[in-house]
Parts: structure tokens; C-alpha cells; sequence
């Protein structure tokens, strides 16, 4: 077996050595070039919008324009007491003077009365009153009498019952303080009668310094 392993090394190094050592190439690998590609260019189309088949419409001119202002007269009143309703108007035209005149009954009593005129020039009024205003007689109304509010019964709140204080011991008996002897009395501090003789009078000498040996120097 040893044998066989040592033969197979042999023969592969045999073989390495029968093979020619290439070196590695100095220049550097190509780079490649891509053309770029070509964008093709498409033609944009202009909108073609097409005529609308419908045709416009004819509008018709205003009917004034066809028919002249025709005369009318026109006249009507209302009176009904039940229901306090008391109007009136009337009308008059040639087809180019409007004139007429209406009244109505206004709530303070009064009735009102409009005549108007109506040409080329505008249109006026003249407003007229019949009659005098009358108001009620303005009486506050009384004020509400409202019903007093009730209070309401409560339950009588319930005291809780606490338990009875705890019985402590008593305090105990001390027993009373020794009575002390009374502090002794002493006799009175003696009285000592001043000297005849006079006070001495101590005198303190002034100090003596002497002038120093040196010469004074000279600035």
C-alpha cells in the first residue's frame, strides 16, 4: 500500500514539472465599446378636429321687436270685512303711457293710496293717506305666576354608631417628696473701718534714650 502512495506522488510531480509555467499578461484587459443605440424619431401628427356636424341656432329676436305695445285697461276691487281685507287696483295703457292707481288698507286704521304714471321717461308716484292711525294702548301682560317649587324630603341621616372608648388602667401613685432640712443661716459679713493713714501717690518715670554714636547721613 505504501508503496502505491509513494508511486502516485512520483507521477503528479512528473507531470507538474512536463507543464509549461505561463506568466501573467502586463497589459490590461480591453475595455468594450457599445455603440449607443439610436433613438429613432417618430413623427408627432397635428389634431385633426372635425367640423361638428350640428349647425349653430338661430336665435329669434325678442318679441317686442314683432309686436308693438298693445292698449289694455284692467280693474278690480276686494272688500270682505270678515276677513278685514279692503284693496283695489286699476290700470290704464295706450301701449305707451302706463297710468293707474291702487289703494289698500293698512293695519294701524289707515288706507293707502298709490297713483302712478309709467312712460318713456320712468316711472313716478304720488302715495296718499286716508284716515288717522290708531294703536292699542300697550298693556304689559302680567307676569306668570309660576308654581312654587317643592323641596324635596330627604332621609334622615342615621348617626353611626361608634364603639364605646377603650377603660385605660389609672395612673399609678407616686409616692410624695422628701422634706429637705431648712439652709443654714450665717452670720452677717464683718464691717472693717478705713485707715487714718493718706493713700500713696506712685509717680512713673519718663524712659531716657540716648543719641545714637553714628553720624546722620547726608542726602
Amino acid at each position: 500500500m505504501n508503496k502505491f502512495v509513494v508511486l502516485a506522488t512520483l507521477f503528479a510531480a512528473a507531470i507538474a514539472a512536463e507543464l509549461p509555467a505561463y506568466s501573467k499578461s502586463s497589459y490590461p484587459a480591453p475595455a468594450p465599446a457599445y455603440p449607443a443605440p439610436a433613438v429613432p424619431a417618430y413623427p408627432v401628427p397635428a389634431p385633426a378636429y372635425s367640423k361638428p356636424a350640428y349647425e349653430q341656432p338661430a336665435y329669434s329676436k325678442p318679441v317686442e321687436e314683432y309686436h308693438a305695445p298693445m292698449p289694455f285697461d284692467f280693474a278690480y276691487e276686494v272688500k270682505d270685512d270678515a276677513t278685514y281685507q279692503d284693496f283695489a287696483h286699476k290700470e290704464t295703457s295706450d301701449g305707451k303711457v302706463v297710468t293707474g292707481s291702487y289703494r289698500v288698507a293698512l293695519p294701524d286704521g289707515r288706507t293707502q293710496i298709490v297713483t302712478y304714471k309709467a312712460d318713456e321717461n320712468g316711472y313716478v308716484a304720488d302715495v296718499k293717506y286716508e284716515g288717522e292711525a290708531k294703536y292699542d294702548e300697550y298693556k304689559p301682560a302680567a307676569a306668570p305666576a309660576y308654581p312654587k317649587p317643592v323641596e324635596p324630603a330627604y332621609p334622615k341621616a342615621v348617626e353611626p354608631a361608634y364603639p364605646a372608648a377603650p377603660a385605660y388602667p389609672a395612673a399609678p401613685a407616686y409616692p410624695a417628696a422628701p422634706a429637705y432640712p431648712a439652709a443654714p443661716a450665717y452670720p452677717a459679713e464683718p464691717t472693717y473701718a478705713k485707715s487714718a493713714y493718706p493713700e500713696p501717690a506712685y509717680s512713673k518715670p519718663a524712659p531716657a534714650y540716648s543719641a545714637p554714636a553714628y553720624p546722620k547721613p547726608a542726602y
